[in-house]
């Protein structure tokens, strides 16, 4: 049976049409022997020559009525309830058809027989399409394996749908919240209370739950996926419903379950004005456009309609991935908005300059930084000269080519920083404070969050590459904790924020709650249907106690137990629920100048004891773990006086 379902699935189109058409015919032919046998009781009829013209006509009236109807055009795994009104209406004109051609005919019909006809005619057309739907939705292959799909409305019908013909997956069963859906039947699968999943896996084999709720919140997504971790099965689901319609994503693109699916917000709304104000019909730039928050807050920017975006980036695969991709958004949407790529370095203040003055830019995004924690603790130079100097030369830049305004992307590691990254980050805030208070023409703001999900470096890209090796997972300490938020929501806030920066303002994003990262490490590996445990080295392996093991390996060089938005206590609210100013301690820019101009020649001088003095005298806060820095395995304490520099210079 399955081949013969096999050979017909693979015949061509016109052929499944011609052997429908047939076996229409024949059931209408039946259909209305049926219905004189069943009024006459006796087959004499069958005698008369004008009986038979009248089958024939009424067969060319119903093929040509199904015809018309479409209904030769829907492909029968695919037939929902919706033919039933079309094969409704195109029986009652058979059935029409038949009391006609009996009266031209004089075929001697009892006035009763044709709408007899009729009913036979449309249960025999429907009640054939979905037996031989079910046939054809039967799993063919007998490896699929058996999926339970949580989520009854129109989401899951369309995942039915698309499963029942697929070679990899065959649905058991349908969950559903919803009490009025529970015990009924959709798609031909009964539907279950969530509370009967646990019966169910162990029922049906399901090693696997689909969730097919695309607009479901956050929160509810959060709650669904806690209550099903424990019972071993791996969790995937169907895109969300911003991306299927968009076009991103088909219904039937399943994916495992990820933390950033769990761990951010249900953004709020944005105002639409906020998110315009400095963008629509504007020359907008943004440095570090390749980065993972670069990349994102230019998609934002582009959606605003600028008249001009200006992508500026040092590395040049990540600027063309960019570029590409934004600009056959903006040919598919038929923006008009011209997208420039310029390859240079912050570093670099003529090539900046340059850039603002060649296009006129008027506001700009500063998310240009180096911004992994251990990198920078390891190349303490270089991050100075990027996150410092390069923040400095694109505020003089923009000062000069008297930009609007000009957002810089900061972050929470910038708070009482303990790693080098954190102290030019907050150096890199005063700077444009500083400028700020003696700039007319140019608005200075700065926006400061914390962790965004799935950014470059960031702890939950790792975990996933280490869960999928086998592991083992490395978490570097059991209690830290750390804020999360989306990239997506991560921009559209720094977007409004920007807005509405009046100058030198410092604004805080909310971002919730802090989690901990042991516990983001044990979900992931729940998520993927496996039993995390823990070991006191990485190289151990005990397979008697789970899955993946879970290795507590200490805290990285410059790394917080947890982090901190604000400096004070004293956060002021702004008219999004999202977005506070903090007001920060500042310095003059004449008496900031004269310390960066230090601090630059000890970069050159690659002077590591002068670099930790003058980060301690400027109102950083720093306070480095232990109390000194590595650089390229040179530790320098606080209070070394003759170390030698990188190149072999002593500094006294």
């Amino acid at each position: 049976m399955q081949k013969f379902i096999e050979h017909l699935s693979l015949l061509r189109r016109w052929k499944k049409v011609g052997l429908q058409l047939a076996i229409d015919a024949t059931f209408i032919a039946l259909s209305f022997i049926g219905a004189m046998a069943f009024r006459l009781e006796s087959f004499v009829f069958l005698t008369k020559p004008e009986i038979w013209s009248t089958i024939i006509i009424a067969t060319a009236a119903g093929l040509s009525a199904f015809w018309l109807s479409g209904l030769y055009r829907t492909m029968v795994r695919f037939i929902t309830g919706k033919i039933l009104i079309p094969v409704g209406k195109a029986s009652l004109f058979t059935s029409s058809a038949l009391y006609l051609g009996s009266l031209v005919l004089d075929a001697d019909i009892p006035r009763s027989v044709p709408f007899i006809f009729g009913i036979f005619v449309f249960l025999s057309v429907c009640g054939l399409r979905f037996i031989a739907r079910t046939f054809f939705r039967a799993p063919i292959h007998p490896y699929k394996q058996p999926v339970i799909i949580y989520g009854a409305g129109d989401g899951g019908l369309q995942l039915l749908n698309s499963l029942f013909h697929g070679r990899d997956y065959a649905p058991v069963a349908l969950v559903d919240d919803d009490p009025s859906l529970q015990t009924l039947s959709v798609g031909g699968l009964r539907v279950y209370a969530p509370n009967r999943i646990p019966r169910l896996v162990k029922e049906t084999g399901a090693q696997v739950i689909l969730l097919a709720i695309p607009s479901i919140e956050r929160a509810r997504r959060r709650a669904i996926v806690s209550s099903l971790e424990d019972l071993h099965v791996e969790i995937k689901t169907i895109p969300g419903l911003n991306e299927i319609i968009s076009g991103r994503a088909k219904i039937s693109e399943l994916r495992v379950v990820t933390a950033e699916d769990l761990l951010g917000r249900d953004p709020v709304a944005p105002d639409t004005n906020l998110l315009g104000k400095d963008i629509t019909d504007r020359v907008v730039m943004v440095t570090g456009a390749g980065g993972s928050i670069g990349s994102e807050l230019s998609r934002q920017i582009l959606s605003q309609r600028p008249s001009t975006l200006v992508l500026f980036e040092v590395s040049e695969f990540a600027l063309y991935k960019i570029e590409a991709e934004l600009s056959e958004h903006a040919t598919r949407l038929s923006y008009s908005t011209d997208i420039v790529p310029i390859l240079g370095s912050v570093q670099s203040m003529q090539r900046l300059q340059d850039a603002i003055q060649a296009f006129g830019v008027q506001t700009l995004y500063h998310a240009a930084a180096y911004k992994h924690v251990p990198l920078v603790e390891e190349n303490v130079v270089e991050g100075i000269r990027n996150n410092v100097f390069g923040t400095l030369a694109a505020v003089t830049a923009a000062k000069n080519c008297r930009v609007e305004k000009f957002i810089m992307i900061s972050t929470d590691k910038a708070v009482r920083p303990t790693n080098v990254m954190g102290a030019t980050k907050r150096l890199a805030e005063l700077i444009c404070q500083a400028h700020a208070r003696s700039s007319l023409a140019t608005t200075f703001s700065m926006v400061r969050f914390g962790n965004v999900l799935g950014s470059s470096g960031s702890v939950i890209p790792r975990f996933r590459a280490q869960i999928e090796s086998g592991g083992p997972v490395t978490v570097t300490h059991q209690d830290i904790t750390r804020y999360f938020m989306t990239i997506p929501e991560a921009s559209q806030l720094v977007i409004q924020a920007g807005a509405m920066g009046t100058g030198g303002d410092v604004f805080v994003l909310d971002m919730g709650e802090p989690v901990k990262i042991l516990d983001v490490a044990k979900g992931m590996i729940k998520l993927h249907g496996l039993t995390p445990y823990m070991v006191d080295h990485s190289d151990q392996s005990m397979p008697d106690q789970g899955d993946i093991p879970i290795c507590i390996t200490g805290l990285r060089k410059g790394e917080k137990l947890y982090e901190e938005l604000l400096i004070g206590n004293n956060p002021s609210p702004t008219s999004h629920p999202r977005i506070m100013t903090a007001s920060e301690v500042w310095v003059p820019m004449d008496k900031l100048q004269p310390i960066l101009d230090r601090l630059f020649q000890a970069c050159e001088r690659v002077d590591l004891p002068a670099i930790l003095d003058i980060l301690h005298e400027l109102p950083l806060e720093y306070r480095p773990v232990g109390g000194g820095i590595t650089h390229w395995g040179v530790r320098v304490d606080d209070g070394d006086t003759n170390v030698p520099s990188a190149n072999g210079e002593t500094s006294l």
